[in-house]
């Protein structure tokens, strides 16, 4: 076996970002697939014999069970390196699996039922049912935790930010203040549905011989109901059992992942764009570490790496996301292949989205709001002010009071003086010119702290 020191690898998951998409190897890597097929074969043999009680077969004791399970508990390097000796024979990666579970079960006493092993199966019944228990697997204890860290993360900010005013930019222009935390609470609310959508998807797999009609099956065992059975060991598995199928499922399931993925990266970086502007801007200051260096020349900055990581990676994602849902519901006729070197390239869009959710949470690590700059900001632009000055003044039912309120402000720097003289001359009642002449660019947030207090994230 060549090995590779990663300051050679072709891609940068197996180079520099190596140990930051460490957790994804156990799924996403070729031992992993393999390791999964195995859990299918094996789980299939056990199920004809001590389920269904195939006739032919034989029940299985105990310890037959226990050493057939342990060829996927146990699965080692030793274990997938033997399986790629076994395809340099077969040319065909799922037979090298079967031929390798028959040789580590020599001298288990069911030499005579191995023909069991794979009955009835298409190589694709092994890989989809395998892919989808590699999603499930990835998904559950891997990216939805990680990306529940994130929420969390935004949610704590969003909470100590909530009372903390700041200017908005529509259009990257002066507008109506908000508060920081009512920011951070909308990508929080964002993400949530999101996540909703994304653990709803139902992972699915067929299970029903080569083209889907279960014809090798029925010719055996003319008897035997295969479409109850296979869904019954489907089910068994965790997975949904998919009725009608050509050669493969369908991927369509898997399309809505990637579709739900792509969202979810897709409000991150929206979020990262978004900080690194604020930071930009002067609102957030960037936790030093020692040793580190901003700028090769400039020895003074402190650059927004980690944001900037995280959307070029999730833009590396996002691209294969996309890729992945246009292909894989596509296959000529019964079945082609293309969908199979696709598949194998899934694991490489979770180690972006991986890394790039790593550097986002680093970046939100190490803010330092600064509240100084933010009420400076708000402090230059009291033309805000415009706005619910002149609605109290539709209120009224005051002539033309946009126009009044345009002619002052647009497109000039206004201070607080000119805007208390316009209230004076403005024709309101006295009880409300005093009410607005105490409002500032400051306190006119709306409910935007209630809303972050109002907020749920479960």
């Amino acid at each position: 076996m060549t090995t590779i020191d990663p300051l050679f690898a072709l891609s940068p998951l197996d180079g520099r970002y190596t140990e930051k998409v460490d957790e994804l190897r156990t799924y996403f890597s070729e031992a992993g697939l393999m390791r999964y097929r195995i859990v299918v074969e094996v789980e299939w043999f056990i199920y004809l014999c001590n389920t269904l009680k195939l006739s032919g077969t034989k029940q299985l004791n105990d310890k037959q069970v226990d050493d057939l399970r342990d060829l996927y508990t146990n699965f080692d390097l030793m274990a997938a390196q033997r399986i790629k000796e076994i395809e340099k024979t077969t040319n065909h990666d799922v037979k090298a699996i079967e031929y390798y579970i028959k040789e580590m079960m020599k001298g288990s006493g069911l030499k005579e039922y191995f023909e069991f092993i794979h009955f009835g199966c298409t190589s694709e019944d092994i890989n989809n049912t395998s892919y989808a228990l590699m999603l499930q697997g990835a998904l559950e204890n891997e990216i939805v935790p990680m990306l529940t860290g994130v929420m969390e993360a935004l949610y704590h900010h969003a909470e100590a930010y909530k009372d903390i005013p700041m200017l908005s930019r529509t259009h990257g222009q002066p507008a109506s203040p908000t508060t920081m935390g009512k920011e951070f609470v909308n990508t929080v609310d964002r993400l949530r549905h999101q996540m909703l959508a994304l653990v709803s998807v139902p992972i699915k797999a067929k299970f029903n011989g080569a083209v889907g009609n279960y014809n090798a099956h029925v010719v055996a065992y003319p008897t035997v109901d295969w479409a109850a059975e296979n869904r019954k060991f489907i089910e068994n598995l965790g997975l949904e059992f998919v009725e009608y199928s050509t050669q493969i499922e369908c991927h369509d399931y898997m399309a809505e992942i990637f579709d739900a993925l792509k969202r979810i990266n897709t409000i991150i970086l929206d979020f990262d764009r978004d900080i690194w502007t604020y930071i930009s801007l002067g609102y957030f200051k960037q936790k030093t570490k020692k040793g580190e260096i901003g700028s090769s020349a400039m020895p003074h900055k402190v650059n927004p790496i980690d944001f900037e990581n995280s959307e070029g990676n999730l833009g590396m994602a996002n691209a294969m996301f996309e890729h992945f849902s246009a292909k894989l519901p596509i296959a000529r006729m019964q079945r082609d292949l293309t969908d199979s070197t696709v598949q194998r390239n899934i694991g490489t869009a979770f180690g972006y989205s991986m890394i790039a959710y790593r550097s986002t949470l680093r970046g939100l690590s190490k803010l330092k709001i600064d509240k100084k700059a933010l009420k400076n900001d708000l402090g230059k632009e009291w033309a805000v002010l415009a706005e619910p000055i002149q609605t109290v003044m539709r209120r009224y039912k005051m002539e033309n009071p946009y126009e009044k309120l345009k002619e002052l402000t647009r497109g000039k720097e206004i201070t607080k003086a000119q805007i208390t003289k316009f209230l004076g001359a403005s024709g309101l009642p006295k009880k409300e010119i005093e009410r607005l002449k105490k409002l500032t660019p400051e306190r006119y947030t709306g409910i935007a702290s209630k809303l972050v207090d109002d907020f749920s994230i479960e």
